[in-house]
């Protein structure tokens, strides 16, 4: 199914095959380094998209922040020299302090709104990135799916993304002030003092030198961090929607023994980052004390001189208290830079993921479907030079139920996979009503079918929403009409609120047949010419038993039905059965036909006998 997206977000995700060759369950390309800081920190500015006009607002903001904060002190200094002038008056002093005031007002304000538009910007990239990498989502093949775990995508999604954009909303807004705050003072201390500027900038120079170092040391740590980060979250996912089955084997000890291990080294993965980055700020600040020291000591010697004013050396040492702070700030933004890009590159890892081969224009089908399916020839690996299927070819006409068996891992799944195009074929075609599936569109082609899977996948939402989940349009009497057919109405009309009752979790609070019953209903209501059923393997009550029989056998009149059978006396009546074993069909005929032959299908009805 195609996505139409935004021109913004497509400035943050690469274009298919962007990363070649397989990936790690990491989502990064086997055999490459990580992606430079640098790559990801050029494709963050992209992220901001149409606002980077703002975002060069916020610059001239900033500026006329750091002009006000940069002459304050000048201006307070010359205050200073007015008490020790001869022409001294209280109305002087009062009108030069009242300047003062006035400047840092005006400065506060400025940078009261650069701050709030940087937030702003900010938390919009953020949007935006969520958007893009969700669209992302359904552009990338399952067989992308099959490598990740899903904790991994989640963490990926949500934690790495609110990552950058925590850090990135206090890095931005503070940045800008410091960078300029640092080159404004500068250019006031060259004009009062030449050596005392010179003193201040081989501080500065060496407040950068170790910030840099030690920053540079960080990141690969926070990059280890987030990674781990990602691994826990995994576990975590596993073991929650594997609980029942934990208990039931009684593991939960082992699990709680790798959450233990996992948890571990997360911690000390973010350990090793917070060591260097706890060192930033210290030492810069230690520098700073120095120049502070160097200042005082040879401002006074000037004084003593004459070259300089006692305004002058007061204006000079609160411009170095001044530029100190934002150095500090600047090793703190570091490390936070550095966890920030660390993220990043997992997101973007995401965003450059391979994705499906571009779709055809949603038009639909030519003409309505009858269901007549072919595949002829069609071979398919999931690995390169490990072929899964080979020259495999099979038909079923419109209105035939098609059955297919076989041992566990046969193909049985990927065979129906393919017709869904879930995945795409390597050689060999497979047609609907005589036109190569390849050239119709995804979303077409889908929604010409109906599926009823194995596990039934309920939403958070009420049972009305649920079935008419392939037809949202569907009104409530359609839905109802539906429900009755499979005896979901039955009891649907026990529960206090109906149609309207909200599921969760699931649907947990059905019974495993009820929901079983609830997925068929959704698949009548769709009213699809071709129906993929896959059955069922957990046991449910007779009754629910035969109701669920019953409404399949309903639901696949008049319809092509794929079959994916576990229970092999439910297809004695199929029109033709497949039996495939290693990726391969070995047998195809009806049921008579192949207990005749005595091969695989009928050791498989004896296995089942016995």
């Amino acid at each position: 199914m195609t996505m139409t997206e935004d021109k913004k977000l497509e400035t943050v995700s690469r274009t298919q095959g962007s990363a070649p060759g397989p990936r790690t369950p990491g989502g990064s390309v086997a055999g490459e380094k990580p992606k430079a800081a640098g790559d990801a920190a050029r494709r963050i500015w992209l992220a901001f998209g149409s606002n980077r006009k703002i975002l060069i607002g916020t610059l001239v903001l900033s500026l006329g922040s750091v002009i006000g904060s940069t002459i304050g002190p000048w201006q307070l200094g010359l205050a200073t020299d007015l008490l020790v002038s001869d022409g001294f008056t209280l109305s002087a002093l009062v009108r030069q302090l009242l300047l003062v005031a006035a400047i840092y007002l005006v400065a506060s304000g400025l940078n009261f709104a650069q701050a709030w538009l940087i937030n702003d910007l900010v938390q919009n990239m953020g949007r935006d990135l969520r958007q893009a990498a969700q669209a992302k989502l359904s552009r990338v093949p399952l067989k992308w799916f099959d490598a990740q775990p899903r904790g991994e995508v989640l963490s990926r999604l949500t934690n790495d993304i609110d990552n950058m954009v925590q850090n990135l909303q206090q890095v931005a807004s503070q940045a800008m002030l410091s960078l300029m705050t640092i080159v404004g003072v500068l250019i006031i201390m060259v004009v009062l003092s030449v050596p005392l500027a010179i003193a201040a900038v081989v501080a500065i120079g060496i407040s950068i030198g170790v910030s840099r170092l030690l920053s540079g040391a960080a990141q690969p740590r926070y990059a280890e961090q987030w990674r781990e980060t990602g691994h826990l979250n995994a576990l975590v996912e596993e073991s929650v929607t594997g609980q029942a089955l934990i208990r039931v084997y009684g593991a939960g000890d082992r699990v709680g023994q790798r959450f233990a291990e996992k948890n571990s080294t997360l911690a000390g993965a973010s350990r090793r980052a917070q060591v260097f980055a706890s060192l930033i700020q210290p030492a810069t600040m230690f520098v700073n004390n120095f120049a502070y020291i160097a200042v005082v000591v040879f401002g006074s010697f000037q004084v003593l001189g004459g070259a300089l004013t006692l305004g002058g050396v007061q204006a000079f040492i609160q411009y170095i208290r001044q530029i100190g702070q934002p150095i500090s700030q600047l090793g703190s933004m570091a490390a936070q830079v550095q966890s920030a890009l660390a993220s990043a590159e997992r997101v973007f890892e995401l965003l450059d993921a391979p994705e499906m081969s571009t779709d055809t224009k949603e038009t639909g089908l030519d003409t309505p479907v009858k269901g007549h399916v072919r595949f002829a020839n069609v071979g398919f690996r999931y690995i390169p030079d490990q072929p899964l299927f080979e020259d495999v070819s099979l038909e079923a006409a419109p209105g035939q139920m098609l059955a297919i068996v076989g041992p566990t891992g046969a193909g049985k799944t990927t065979l129906v996979n393919l017709l869904i195009r879930f995945y795409e074929i390597d050689n060999g075609v497979i047609e609907l009503d005589g036109q190569d599936i390849a050239a119709m569109p995804r979303g077409a082609l889908r929604r010409a079918m109906a599926m009823v899977l194995q596990d039934s996948w309920l939403f958070t939402g009420t049972i009305h929403d649920n079935i008419a989940y392939g037809r949202p349009e569907a009104t409530r009497e359609e839905v109802i009409a539906a429900a009755k057919r499979c005896h979901v109405d039955d009891f649907v009309c026990t529960l206090p609120d109906g149609y309207d009752t909200v599921l969760s979790n699931g649907g947990a609070q059905l019974s495993q047949g009820q929901r079983q019953l609830m997925t068929i209903a959704r698949a009548f209501l769709l009213d699809a010419p071709i129906l993929i059923l896959d059955e069922a393997t957990s046991s449910v009550d007779t009754r629910t038993e035969m109701q669920i029989q019953t409404a399949m056998a309903d639901l696949r009149q008049g319809r092509t039905s794929f079959v994916i059978a576990h229970r092999l006396s439910t297809i004695r009546d199929a029109d033709m059965i497949v039996y495939m074993k290693d990726g391969t069909v070995r047998e195809t005929g009806t049921h008579d036909e192949l207990m005749a032959l005595e091969g695989g299908y009928w050791n498989l009805q004896s296995g089942a006998q016995t």
